[in-house]
């Protein structure tokens, strides 16, 4: 069996989030199967100092970031098709809304890359299921935006600590014509209908030991719709 793990860089700031993507190839392997990294082959909005969150005066590029986390064995997404996994796991960090889709300037009314749009509805539309974890969320409710679909997605709740808006994200992903959910990082969320799978993971204040349980309840989940 094979799970596409779609990232967008390599560091919380400008790419993915390591230790989501980490936990989530690390869960998919524990569950027998193999994870089928990809990223699209483009530039990365910025590149950021991730001590000081300063702006550094260099390019990267998405695809060979992305390759340091799957060691090197990566494909370019636009080299993919729905046809070659059976799911699909966005895990978070700001190049889900920097590189992926552009949410962290313009929220819902940003653009999303074409490659990543056409991955998530050909995978949605073959009835294969979709994990989206931290941001990962905004990109699936882009990716549907427009279509009629209207997939149930969280990334997080306002009952609970964040460092991030949580009201106006889950706002933004209903412009969309999602519907968002509030849950907790002990929690998921899971599309029945849509077969979509969301957890808020560093959405929320939470220990790492939190991230690799969140993560886990997800592709535990993923394994059982599969």
């Amino acid at each position: 069996m094979k799970i596409g793990v779609l990232l967008s860089g390599n560091g919380v700031y400008d790419g993915s989030e390591i230790q989501e993507a980490v936990f989530t190839l690390l869960s998919i392997d524990e569950h027998g199967a193999e994870a089928v990294c990809m990223a699209p082959d483009i530039e990365q909005h910025h590149v950021l100092n991730h001590i000081n969150g300063e702006e550094m005066p260099e390019k990267r590029n998405v695809l060979i970031e992305s390759a340091r986390i799957a060691r090197g064995n990566i494909k370019s997404l636009s080299d993919v098709t729905a046809n070659d996994i059976d799911a699909l796991v966005i895990p978070g960090g700001f190049g889900a809304a920097k590189n992926l889709t552009k949410w962290a300037f313009s929220g819902p009314d940003g653009d999303i890359d074409p490659n990543v749009k056409s991955i998530i509805n050909e995978v949605n539309g073959q009835g294969k299921p979709i994990v989206g974890l931290c941001m990962g969320p905004t990109v699936i409710a882009k990716a549907l935006e427009n279509s009629n679909i209207n997939a149930s997605l969280t990334v997080g709740t306002t009952s609970e600590s964040s460092p991030y808006e949580i009201e106006a994200i889950s706002q933004g992903m209903e412009k969309t014509g999602a519907v968002a959910e509030m849950k907790t990082v002990r929690e998921i969320l899971f599309d029945d209908k849509n077969k979509i799978i969301t957890a808020p993971c560093y959405m929320m204040e939470a220990s790492i030991s939190d991230i690799r349980k969140n993560i886990s309840q997800a592709i535990d989940k993923l394994f059982e719709i599969l």
